[in-house]
């Protein structure tokens, strides 16, 4: 195995994970949770998917001359602001998972397809600065993809306390209701120390 074939598969695992903690999120809930805004901004579980399956076709796919085909209403000119951060009436839980799930084989095609080092052109970057390697896109995509999960993350926490990576890794030190109650407490009274 070369050293190229080594860093693909660390970054597809890393990235698979970001994509799988994402759609946990969504697991369990009622269509309303998905979809409902949860910050002043709107951000709701359902279009995180849809805008992380956007980024990767985008980053993943038209940057490096491969279009998916994929139709993306939200990118269109005259196209509402902020259209991939929402899935409207029309569009299912199932067809914005199914998008991503796609969104997910096309750039898992890139990757297998080109080397780290081969370079792409970012159609909506301004024009001498929107130059990047593959191994550049496919860090960015990992990044923006573990943000959105971490959003995803805490806004499950809020609607029914599910936390952590996937069922069988949260990560938390303790899955004991009255464990956390103190020590949310404890930190409330800190804070107010403070």
């Amino acid at each position: 195995m070369t050293p190229f074939d080594t860093a693909k598969t660390d970054l597809r695992f890393y990235l698979q994970s970001a994509r799988d903690a994402l759609l946990w999120k969504l697991e369990g809930l009622p269509e309303y949770d998905v979809r409902r805004p949860l910050t002043p901004t709107g951000t709701n579980l359902l279009g995180l998917v849809k805008h992380a399956a956007g980024v990767e076709l985008g980053y993943l796919g038209d940057t490096f001359g491969r279009p998916s085909g994929e139709p993306l209403p939200w990118l269109a000119d005259g196209a509402e602001p902020n259209g991939d951060m929402w899935a409207t009436a029309e569009e299912s839980r199932e067809d914005v998972i199914g998008l991503y799930r796609r969104a997910w084989a096309h750039a898992d095609a890139t990757i297998g397809a080109l080397p780290l080092d081969t370079a792409g052109r970012v159609p909506w970057w301004p024009d001498g600065r929107d130059e990047v390697t593959l191994h550049h896109a496919v860090v960015r995509v990992i990044a923006d993809t573990h943000r959105h999960a971490g959003h995803a993350d805490i806004l499950r926490e809020l609607m029914d306390g599910a936390a952590g990576m996937n069922e069988t890794n949260t990560g938390l030190p303790s899955d004991d209701p009255v464990w956390w109650e103190a020590y949310r407490d404890r930190l409330e009274r800190v804070a107010r120390e403070a």
